[in-house]
């Protein structure tokens, strides 16, 4: 037998496959053992000649391969080879995940992306990105995207299709983040994506249209940003809900107490658009503008009824799509992620798009 690395190498590298080969005969079974790191899995070959290890082994670590082979005789041998990873200096782990049961929920909208956020910066992008998988229970086309060294987002080409199971694997255990930083852990979520539906709102039509697979279920008037300063213009662009929020403090953006235009309100039933303080949201005091004018200093205002109607009714990732404004949502804005299109979001992209794997 053939072993690879050799018997008493130093310093692997951990992303390296251990192989193993029959000369003569088959290989029966074997064993990489890294003591408390645990075993090293493989998969042997159709005709039994060769075995190649799958995962990625931890650094640091001293490595048992034993092998058993059989001959033509049906004779049995086994071969022992030893080999030890190079050490590493730091660690770095996923930091958050999204979506999660916690501020998310596990049944998700349409819109949803796959946010992962680092406890350090990688360096290695394309060892890490290699090592992300999406796996669904229908097969879309999608691909990461890299906001900066801490920070990757998976997204479809396309919306998510109704209904889909989602896993996401980040087998990053062992796996090279940089010079002497490798991956702490690996970490699995799964979950779903819910029923199809899409809000649309324009800002000269003063109207939120919902839609879910396909059928108008309500239809809201609104009132949005009144404009003059930029600031108070409602953002055009596809949103994604964020947030659901029984109640909401909001002040005024970039004045304090004491200033003019300063003000600070208890506002309810709010679901978050944006990160620069966009909601949609219970407004009794315009309801007489809404379905007719924009007053607003950027929310959209909706009646009482219809704000609790719609936070119930929504979930986490929905894209709430709103036209007729002069001010584009930035695509850093939030979860501005469908505001760049394919070609732009795989600028960012290691490794490109591809389709995911079925569950």
């Amino acid at each position: 037998m053939t072993f690879s690395p050799r018997d008493k190498t130093a310093n692997v590298p951990t992303d390296r496959p251990v192989v193993v080969a029959a000369r003569t005969g088959t290989l029966k079974s074997v064993q990489v053992d890294g003591g408390g790191s645990g075993p090293l899995k493989g998969v042997l070959s159709a005709d039994g000649t060769r075995w190649r290890s799958t995962a990625t082994a931890r650094p640091g670590t001293n490595y048992t391969v034993k092998a058993v082979s059989v001959d033509g005789a049906g004779k049995q041998s086994q071969t022992t080879s030893t080999f030890s990873t190079v050490k590493g200096d730091k660690t770095f782990d996923i930091k958050t995940i999204t979506p999660n049961k916690d501020d998310t929920g596990l049944t998700v909208g349409v819109g949803m992306p796959i946010m992962i956020t680092f406890d350090k910066p990688v360096a290695d992008r394309v060892a890490v990105e290699r090592n992300l998988t999406v796996r669904s229970s229908k097969p879309v086309e999608g691909a990461w995207h890299w906001f900066d060294d801490t920070h990757v987002d998976f997204r479809p080409q396309k919306y998510w299709p109704a209904h889909t199971k989602v896993r996401v694997e980040a087998k990053l255990a062992g796996v090279r983040g940089g010079p002497g930083l490798y991956g702490k852990r690996d970490v699995r979520l799964d979950f779903k994506i819910g029923r199809e539906q899409i809000t649309k709102g324009s800002t000269n039509e003063h109207v939120l249209v919902v839609r879910r697979d396909g059928k108008r279920i309500r239809t809201m008037p609104m009132s949005a940003g009144q404009g003059g300063a930029w600031k108070y213009y409602t953002t055009s662009g596809i949103h994604l809900a964020m947030s659901r929020e029984p109640v909401t403090i909001m002040t005024s953006p970039g004045i304090g107490p004491g200033q003019a235009g300063y003000y600070s309100m208890t506002v309810y039933n709010t679901v978050r658009i944006s990160n620069s303080g966009e909601y949609v949201h219970s407004a009794p005091w315009s309801v007489g503008s809404q379905g007719n004018s924009n007053v607003s200093h950027g929310c959209v205002n909706i009646s009482p009824a219809n704000a609790i109607w719609f936070l119930k009714n929504t979930l986490i990732g929905d894209p709430i799509i709103i036209t007729g404004s002069p001010r584009k949502l930035e695509p850093t804005n939030g979860w501005g992620h469908w505001q760049e299109n394919w070609k732009q979001w795989l600028k960012w992209s290691v490794l490109k798009a591809g389709p995911t794997i079925v569950l």
